[in-house]
């Protein structure tokens, strides 16, 4: 009587089957039926301008690129970056939570660079006054949530402390289950930051309290949508404007009103800033996408487009490319460490050819081409900056830590300006 019934895949996901006599019994609880949405969930509402006319159809490889087109970009990518400082100040800090860790003989190389920049993300977080109590301390792909677990040991006799972790997918082996204290509370928020709508957020509703933005090694086009999740959505919902329609909200916020809005900001949260500050190591700006990119506005001014953009990202990844063969090994090692979570550390190489290395083969030096990966990194950073700074954000990037611990050495800083941290109401 079993063998008689007919199994059937699966409406929700072909790549299994049931019964099809309990089939409306499946679908209320397989694991592929569409989830109830969090109450912070908001459709695009970080997402950016979505004006189908400013978005550039396939573009051309560009490895595919002739010679003289790629000279072409190069020359604009040096007029565009002209007058920008290409080597940044180095930050490489310490603090004394991670002391012990960093000093324990039975953690190897790839565990001991991890800790190193962590060190160095909280020596930076220390000298902006950043760690203190009264806040919320929202880690964006946050993964295993390793960075806000030592942020939460630096704040070991610290009251009224508060931890989101913000990360997309299913995570195991996460470090949450180690914080011990009483008074700080973790919570996880399994949604892409693309959707996450901070004022929702129950803890952060109740609570009103001052925002510090972090994360270790933030990919790609995930920095942007944390930029403008924090400083926009964020804001604006602190200072009692409606968050929906979210992409009305965001055409505004890039045009020209941007500063002007800024500027009725310092003067409405002069009393209480929602966001404290923001601490990002930046990495992956090949994975940056100009739908998302919050800093168009300054890559207009500069006389570039969504053209240029989509090829200076893809270009990017000449800085650490050059370097592939010498650091093969290291790569491997340090990617061991954390295998059980990929998103840890995002060292991605583009391939050869959508890199377009091949193409340069005889025409370019690795040095050269490296050179030029960084810049086109560090004028995509600059968009990010002016963009900080247009909406009241005293911003910086600095070398957080050593090449040689990591190629992603850029850590991405603001504070308010003029630099008045809201003091805590605990």
């Amino acid at each position: 009587e079993q063998n008689d019934r007919k199994r059937i895949p699966c409406p929700l996901d072909p790549k299994h089957t049931v019964y099809e006599d309990q089939l409306q019994k499946h679908l209320k609880k397989c694991n592929s039926r569409e989830k109830p949405k969090p109450v912070y969930f908001v459709q695009d509402i970080n997402a950016g301008l979505k004006d189908v006319a400013e978005i550039p159809e396939k573009q051309v490889p560009l490895s595919s690129l002739s010679i003289e087109e790629l000279q072409n970009l190069i020359i604009k990518l040096k007029k565009a970056s002209n007058g920008l400082e290409l080597h940044l100040k180095e930050q490489i800090l310490s603090h004394q939570a991670l002391q012990e860790a960093l000093s324990d003989p039975k953690n190897g190389e790839s565990a001991f660079k991890h800790l190193k920049q962590q060190a160095s993300i909280l020596g930076n977080m220390e000298k902006l006054h950043l760690l203190g109590p009264g806040r919320c301390f929202v880690e964006f792909g946050a993964g295993r949530g390793k960075l806000s677990h030592w942020v939460d040991i630096a704040l070991e006799n610290v009251e009224s402390v508060q931890f989101l972790l913000v990360e997309r997918a299913t995570t195991r082996f996460k470090v949450d289950g180690k914080h011990k204290r009483r008074d700080s509370i973790f919570e996880r928020l399994q949604v892409d930051i693309q959707h996450l709508c901070l004022n929702k957020v129950p803890i952060l509703e109740k609570k009103k309290l001052p925002v510090v933005g972090i994360g270790k090694h933030l990919c790609g086009a995930a920095t942007d949508l944390a930029l403008r999740c924090l400083v926009e959505s964020y804001t604006t919902c602190c200072n009692g404007e409606d968050e929906e329609p979210a992409p009305k909200r965001c055409r505004t916020a890039q045009t020209e009103v941007a500063p002007h809005k800024s500027a009725g900001n310092e003067s409405t949260t002069e009393e209480h800033r929602p966001v404290a500050g923001i601490v990002i190591a930046l990495c992956c700006h090949h994975k940056c996408d100009w739908t998302h990119y919050v800093g168009r506005e300054f890559f207009k001014s500069v006389g570039l487009g969504p053209v240029e953009f989509h090829y200076f990202q893809r270009m990017s990844s000449w800085a650490t490319c050059g370097m592939q063969e010498t650091t093969s090994k290291a790569s491997t090692s340090e990617d061991s460490e954390d295998q059980t979570n990929d998103t840890e550390e995002h060292e991605h190489r583009l391939s050869r050819t959508a890199s377009g290395s091949d193409t340069l083969q005889g025409i370019l030096s690795a040095e050269e081409r490296k050179e030029i990966g960084c810049l086109c990194k560090r004028l995509i950073d600059q968009g990010r900056i002016e963009y900080l700074q247009q909406q009241g954000y005293k911003a910086a990037l600095q070398y957080y830590t050593e090449a040689a611990v990591s190629l992603e050495n850029v850590l991405l800083t603001a504070v308010p300006n003029p630099s008045l941290i809201p003091q805590p109401t605990i």
